[in-house]
């Protein structure tokens, strides 16, 4: 479970998904993250644009990549399908490189623009989405398909947050303090955690707690049942298994961008190591 209810009702029109614990929404949190981004990047010089930010990909890279996102999300890109014998992670991945190579030549102010219009589209047709439906997309990480639509939702707004940061970090900034956004994210990513541990075993009752410390942070604990580990259960007692870490450490593990040992080195852990270990084996983005 979350730290704190954020008013949700289980709204879910997905039946048997509440393992995945309460619902989340993220629809009010587009708009003023857009405004992040657009802030951000209209403040770089020329050759921050070309610095190194994800990979390969270069600060304009990035952004032309949320341009993709936010084009593939208003049902607007039309391209081809799966190839034959293509996995997910591949299929996406080629269609995230042909949106980047689709804007290389786009000047910066051109690709603001462009990230501008379609972003605001696209926060508002968020705010008006219905939570309880059925998503158009799955949620591969959190072994949810098909997905409810508020899981999909926040997946989203953490696709756009996790991009952010990496620009930021390109040209010398921290990641974004302001802990709703970060507290939004981190909720979603440990969504993950009942899928992350589906083939480890334990007792039935037996509970992993992960807590993610510092500002935006919060506690989630994972209850082993008869079927599978869920979310839904409410803590009960000392839990078998504990991880503390802090909340730059939790998002830079849900998203690869340190690896499982190097977690589990900075965690405090308490019991059964095993589970903990397990839990440091989260990933929440496609990889």
């Amino acid at each position: 479970m979350s730290p704190e209810s954020d008013g949700v009702s289980d709204v879910s029109g997905v039946s048997g998904v509440s393992w995945l614990g309460h619902p989340i929404d993220a629809r009010a949190l587009f708009g003023p993250e857009l405004d992040s981004l657009l802030g951000t990047l209209r403040g770089l010089t020329p050759s921050e644009w070309s610095r190194p930010a994800a990979g390969h990909w270069t600060v304009h890279d990035v952004a032309a990549h949320l341009l993709g996102d936010y084009h593939c999300r208003l049902g607007e890109d039309h391209r081809n399908g799966f190839a034959d014998g293509e996995t997910l992670a591949a299929f996406i991945h080629r269609m995230n490189q042909a949106w980047v190579d689709l804007h290389a030549d786009d000047s910066p102010a051109a690709l603001v623009d462009a990230l501008s219009a379609a972003g605001t589209r696209l926060a508002r047709r968020f705010a008006a989405a219905d939570l309880g439906a059925v998503a158009e997309l799955s949620v591969s990480w959190a072994g949810a398909d098909p997905a409810p639509a508020w899981l999909d939702i926040a997946r989203e707004f953490t696709e756009h947050w996790t991009h952010r940061q990496q620009i930021r970090h390109a040209v010398g900034h921290a990641t974004d303090p302001e802990p709703r956004p970060l507290a939004l994210v981190l909720d979603t990513f440990m969504r993950a955690l009942p899928h992350t541990l589906h083939r480890t075993t334990a007792p039935v009752g037996a509970q992993l707690q992960v807590t993610a410390e510092g500002p935006g942070g919060g506690s989630w604990t994972a209850t082993a049942t008869a079927d599978r580990w869920s979310l839904a259960e409410p803590p009960a007692g000392r839990p078998t298994a504990a991880v503390l870490l802090d909340t730059e450490t939790v998002w830079r593990l849900s998203t690869r961008n340190i690896a499982p040992a190097e977690a589990l080195s900075r965690a405090q852990v308490h019991g059964d190591r095993r589970l903990a270990e397990a839990a440091c084996q989260i990933v929440s983005i496609v990889y």
